[in-house]
């Protein structure tokens, strides 16, 4: 994706001043919290996006990080040992209304294989997390047909990437007036639904639903892609499906930070 530098360094020092107007009325303060309730209190979950076919059913469960999620009754992991990871589904981003905004389709095919390469990075990194997981709790197979115990399918989508504004503008693709990637003041957000399956049966036996923010901080625009922030919150949520899968009953797996407000 080639991206003009010098409108990029332009950019940049617009963006720093922005952040050392924002770092003076907050007092130089930073707030960070492993507490699930801050995050419920400053990221709004996204819309439904159709990847969970039943999703009156999710509610926020306590012990969970993610925002919606339903599990049925009587399921029981242990009896579970196998895990399939299956190919990241991208057909929800595509629809994103910002993608469609644009004047310009002539960068939609790059775009496009960007989405598609962090789908491949998504599922790479979860199961890069569960075969390095140092209490093995799952044997991650690459096929169904591989199975020798009782297993489970992890199905996710990425369903919402915020664009990175600045990087939007500098590339020239923001458009003046009204469009969501106009008017976002770099929300640095992304959002996914997921489906745990029984391989054996094909029964959805869990569905879970989470939209997070990455930390707002220095950024670097001469490395900055569009979707730069997503990488470290899909990394997250990858951690975050091994600590759930360790959980002990009664521990609470939990955001590491909701967010941190630390520009300098």
């Amino acid at each position: 994706m080639k991206i003009n530098n010098q409108k990029i360094k332009k950019y940049s020092t617009d963006f720093t001043l922005l952040l050392f107007v924002i770092n003076t009325l907050s007092g130089c303060a930073a707030l960070t919290s492993g507490s699930n309730d801050i995050k419920a209190m400053t990221i709004e979950p996204a819309p439904n996006a159709g990847f969970i076919e039943q999703p009156e059913r999710d509610t926020k469960i306590a012990y969970l990080p993610f925002q919606r999620a339903w599990i049925k009754p009587g399921f029981d992991a242990n009896n579970y040992q196998e895990l399939v990871v299956a190919p990241v589904n991208t057909q929800y981003m595509l629809k994103m209304d910002w993608l469609h905004d644009m004047s310009s389709a002539s960068w939609f095919g790059d775009v496009k294989k960007d989405i598609e390469e962090l789908a491949v990075y998504f599922h790479d990194q979860v199961v890069k997390d569960f075969k390095t997981d140092p209490k093995q709790r799952f044997q991650v197979i690459d096929s169904p047909t591989q199975h020798k115990t009782q297993a489970l399918r992890l199905e996710l989508a990425l369903v919402e990437i915020d664009p990175s504004t600045p990087v939007l503008h500098a590339a020239g693709w923001a458009v003046p007036g009204g469009s969501s990637a106009a008017g976002a003041v770099n929300q640095r957000r992304a959002a996914f639904e997921g489906r745990l399956r029984d391989l054996q049966t094909g029964e959805v036996i869990a569905t879970f639903a989470d939209r997070n923010m990455a930390d707002i901080g220095p950024i670097d625009l001469t490395r900055m892609t569009w979707y730069g922030p997503a990488k470290g919150i899909m990394a997250q949520w990858s951690k975050q499906f091994v600590q759930i899968a360790n959980r002990k009953p009664g521990e609470v797996v939990t955001d590491p930070t909701a967010f941190t407000l630390r520009p300098f």
